[in-house]
């Protein structure tokens, strides 16, 4: 299995804090590192949350779609830096 800095299996959480969990990892993640997570469902509503607020700045990958059991390799990619070009 690949290497990830977290895995998360919510499945175990209650509703009102997995989104929360899975942000607070996602936050402590370095570029180019990975997580795992685990759901019971597809987590397609977590993708757009995701891409609204971090758009272009990760890679979503199923690893297992169902039926019992989800899993997703989500990669925070590294964001080019801005360009700090000037006019002299």
């Amino acid at each position: 299995m690949d290497d990830f800095a977290a895995i998360i299996d919510v499945r175990q959480f209650a509703s009102r804090v997995k989104h929360q969990t899975i942000f607070a990892v996602w936050g402590a993640l370095s570029p180019g590192s990975k997580m795992l997570l685990v759901n019971d469902h597809d987590p397609k509503p977590l993708y757009y949350q995701l891409d609204a607020e971090y758009s272009q700045q990760f890679e979503w990958t199923y690893l297992e779609a169902g039926p019992e059991r989800w899993q997703v390799e989500i990669q925070k990619t590294v964001v080019p830096p801005a360009d700090r070009t000037t006019n002299r």
